[in-house]
């Protein structure tokens, strides 16, 4: 019922052991109350932060660094609602919010796509029939091009510098329309594409070709989450589900033995199909089964039994938060 954005110090490195544990305990700066579930945030520079609201508002909040407080900065009252902006009960939960400052996009529960810019008092565009489902999420494919993920299953790109209100792309699972939950773009090659759902798949896409998956990976028990590259090393990928696991996906591991894989020859021919010009390595996440000698899937949390909600990643830290109330840190990634 009552809920709030906290902000903690998970400590500086002065405090790290002789092998790179740290010592401290995890510190809570400042926090400040939010109205409904927050359903995502992200930070939109070093002190504002964008937050996602159960009640369709969308709020950016500052960080003052100097004495340690939170204050709402701007926000935008329902900016995702079922009826009417102005009836009490309208509003539809606002599911995803992606940052590529100044600019802003929210999806919601309503099909409805926002882009906001932080400096500005209304919407810049709104896009109200988006989708006739649920938007679960969305993340930025280039500066002008969003990628949104929905309830029947289906992957869009909307080129938000086009007036229509179409997408200019449809990819869809084949078969039965899952649910897709979350959505990631691999940071150096944007046609490849991350998916989770309700059925604990993760699919990979290559938006260049086709409108269905690359690959369909047998991954998690439970609905998947949260889905990762990994921002500077994206042939790490992670992913957390209900089923109170978090899975590290490795397709570095075989490349340096296998020699084969940068030739032209045996196997490998599938692969190259792939490649561009300029590319010398082709990406493994692009193969027709991926997992086969070439990757390696390690649980980072074996024994836990609840959800598994949300994650993120940077340099050796991963850092993820589950139904048992608790944020845990770890900062030996690759160790």
């Amino acid at each position: 019922q009552d809920n709030r954005i906290s902000i903690w110090s998970a400590g500086d490195l002065g405090n790290e052991g002789l092998n790179g544990e740290y010592h401290g305990e995890p510190r809570l700066l400042c926090d400040i109350q939010h109205n409904g579930d927050v359903m995502d945030m992200q930070f939109l520079d070093q002190e504002r932060i964008v937050v996602a609201s159960s009640t369709g508002t969308v709020t950016i909040f500052r960080h003052h660094q100097n004495n340690q407080t939170l204050s709402a900065n701007h926000l935008w009252e329902k900016a995702h609602y079922h009826v009417d902006q102005d009836t009490s009960c309208g509003g539809a939960a606002c599911t995803g919010v992606v940052c590529n400052n100044p600019e802003i996009v929210t999806v919601g529960e309503d099909g409805r796509i926002n882009l906001f810019r932080a400096d500005q008092k209304d919407a810049v565009r709104t896009i109200d029939n988006a989708d006739s489902s649920t938007l679960h999420a969305v993340t930025f494919l280039r500066t002008t091009e969003i990628l949104t993920v929905n309830s029947i299953g289906q992957l869009k790109i909307w080129d938000l510098r086009q007036q229509r209100n179409e997408p200019s792309q449809i990819f869809s699972l084949a078969g039965d329309r899952v649910p897709l939950h979350c959505v990631d773009r691999h940071p150096n090659q944007q046609h490849i594409v991350a998916t989770g759902g309700q059925d604990g798949m993760l699919s990979i896409w290559d938006i260049r070709q086709g409108t269905m998956p690359v690959s369909l990976l047998n991954a998690h028990e439970a609905e998947m989450w949260e889905v990762h590259f990994h921002p500077s090393d994206p042939d790490h990928l992670f992913t957390c589900s209900e089923d109170g696991s978090l899975w590290h996906w490795d397709t570095s591991t075989n490349v340096s033995e296998k020699p084969s894989f940068l030739h032209q020859g045996g196997r490998s021919t599938a692969y190259l199909s792939h490649s561009t010009v300029n590319q010398s390595v082709v990406s493994a996440w692009l193969s027709n089964d991926p997992t086969k000698d070439r990757m390696e899937i390690t649980n980072l949390i074996p024994n836990q039994t609840l959800s598994v909600n949300s994650l993120d990643v940077l340099g050796p830290c991963l850092v993820y938060g589950t139904d048992a109330e608790a944020i845990y840190v770890n900062r030996q990634l690759f160790a």
